[in-house]
């Protein structure tokens, strides 16, 4: 492995999990302002070494960041609008926010939305007007730079804006196409709005770039997640259609998903489009490496979100209502990484291996020597003791739970409704504890579920912060196959409290993974 791109897992760690979303602040959705900032801090005086979060792209369907309409770009709604007072493109006046913005949580993305748009398109607009020199040579610097991929995403948002957010295979022939003299008529028509795009991924790579500059003085490592799919109704589709199962019409004929699974006996449809991997295989792979590298420009390592499709992906014909209907295809998974590897100059990533993993997935993550995961909750039940502490690998991330889990505390007290299961639960909840040394009722027993990952053998361990904090379900961040009610979970300011990082340190000290600052 590269200088560039060292073995970011090979020492004992630990990290917290949380999106910057769920940070606390003013503007009804957290951001990169100063509480990103204090996040970092509190990081530090609680020895840990990583910052997970989600991936950070524009929010998709559902406010789901796992449905973004960019594989490439930083999501406008994370940009920080102190930064742009401290720039002279904001009056301190237009930090104040209504009150809707703190009240209902599902609604604080769409309010957090106009409010932002609308400080941006303020902060653009003075930017047009009085920038200097200085300032507008780094804006085209940035531009030049990120050309390869925000010139078809500026356009795309541009007409997405012009078309009140039709979908894009919903636009006329000529566009959806992308015929070259229909996309530069458009350019030019909506060349403002293009530019305005253009602004916004600007102001977020500033932004995004300051943030890792102090995390690097802190000793913080920033660890990233690569969604496998991106929206059928996102930049990259539309830019790289030959990429994808698709029909003339732009119409998915295969999407993605998964068979039934721990998650849901349903299994999950996804509805992205399908890769056409032999397409990607004849180019190099230059569209997904090109993703990486964007990626791994912002994080120190990535999490590769559902990585059993890097060897075989769940195919469900388009039109399917139920991820029952579907059939595994392969994927040229080792070429692929070998390929990345040699471009990157080393495979910094961790493999999200949870669910139905076969000895073929197991092959492809070891051949790469990239960690898996492991998640304490499940190794409770029958047949799961593969997630017990005790049978941990030192190359392994270990995990109280995702952000798709339950918190700790919910999960613990989360009864069955069917009183059939509920003997099953109680005796799995039973094994939980006895296995932690921690009693039913115990205030602290979230804390010993958490000692327990910490005094392990796997190099790293990550929690979210809900169960450090030790809250119930109402503090859960997502509900697998569940389209409404997930993402809103914020942390208040008040609960990142010095009692909390002092604990936590006391273990990270106790069990050898506070981060030596002169590694970094």
């Amino acid at each position: 492995m590269s200088a560039k791109h060292r073995d970011p897992f090979g020492e004992r760690s630990s990290g917290i999990l949380l999106h910057p979303t769920s940070l606390p602040g003013p503007h009804g959705v957290g951001d990169l302002g100063p509480a990103a900032y204090e996040f970092v801090d509190f990081l530090k005086a609680a020895g840990q070494r990583w910052w997970q979060m989600l991936p950070v792209g524009p929010q998709g369907a559902g406010n789901s960041p796992y449905d973004s309409s960019s594989a490439f770009a930083g999501s406008p709604l994370l940009i920080g609008l102190h930064d742009l007072v401290e720039q002279g493109l904001l009056a301190k006046a237009d930090l104040k926010a209504p009150k809707k913005l703190t009240e209902a949580p599902a609604a604080a993305y769409h309010e957090a939305t106009r409010f932002k748009d609308s400080r941006l398109r303020s902060a653009y607009e003075r930017f047009q007007a009085d920038a200097g020199v200085e300032e507008r040579a780094e804006f085209e610097s940035f531009k030049a730079r990120a050309a390869s991929w925000l010139d078809s995403y500026s356009l795309f948002t541009a007409l997405k804006h012009h078309t009140n957010r039709q979908a894009w295979f919903q636009w006329p022939s000529e566009l959806r196409s992308r015929k070259t003299s229909a996309l530069k008529r458009a350019k030019e028509e909506l060349a403002d709005e293009v530019e305005y795009c253009c602004f916004q991924q600007f102001q977020f790579d500033r932004q995004w770039r300051g943030l890792r500059a102090h995390c690097a003085l802190q000793g913080v490592r920033l660890l990233g997640d690569v969604p496998m799919f991106v929206a059928h109704d996102g930049a990259d589709v539309w830019e790289h259609q030959d990429l994808f199962f698709l029909d003339e019409a732009g119409e998915r004929t295969f999407m993605a998903g998964v068979p039934p699974d721990y998650f849901s006996e349903d299994g999950q449809l996804w509805g992205n489009p399908l890769y056409r991997w032999s397409v990607l295989r004849r180019h190099g792979y230059a569209w997904w490496i090109a993703r990486l590298e964007r990626t791994l420009d912002r994080f120190d390592a990535l999490r590769l979100d559902h990585f059993i499709a890097f060897h075989r992906y769940w195919e469900i014909p388009g039109g399917a209502t139920s991820a029952k209907q579907g059939r595994f295809v392969k994927v040229p998974g080792k070429d692929f990484f070998k390929k990345a590897r040699k471009k990157l100059g080393g495979l910094p990533f961790v493999a999200e291996d949870l669910g139905l993993i076969t000895p073929k997935v197991q092959e492809l993550r070891d051949q790469f020597e990239l960690p898996g995961m492991r998640v304490l909750q499940f190794g409770f039940s029958t047949g799961a003791e593969v997630y017990q502490p005790h049978r941990y690998s030192p190359r392994t991330l270990a995990y109280t739970g995702t952000h798709d889990n339950d918190t700790l505390v919910g999960w613990l007290e989360a009864k069955p409704s069917d009183a059939a299961a509920e003997a099953a639960w109680q005796a799995e909840r039973e094994r939980a504890l006895n296995y932690v040394g921690a009693t039913k009722n115990a205030k602290d027993r979230h804390w010993a579920m958490i000692r327990a990952l910490m005094m392990s053998v796997a190099n790293t361990t990550i929690f979210p912060l809900q169960d450090l904090l030790g809250l119930d379900t109402s503090a859960r961040m997502n509900v697998p196959g569940t389209a409404t009610g997930n993402w809103t979970w914020r942390v208040a300011a008040e609960q990142l409290s010095p009692a909390i990082a002092k604990r936590m340190r006391s273990l990270s000290e106790l069990y050898e993974r506070v981060p030596k600052l002169e590694e970094f």
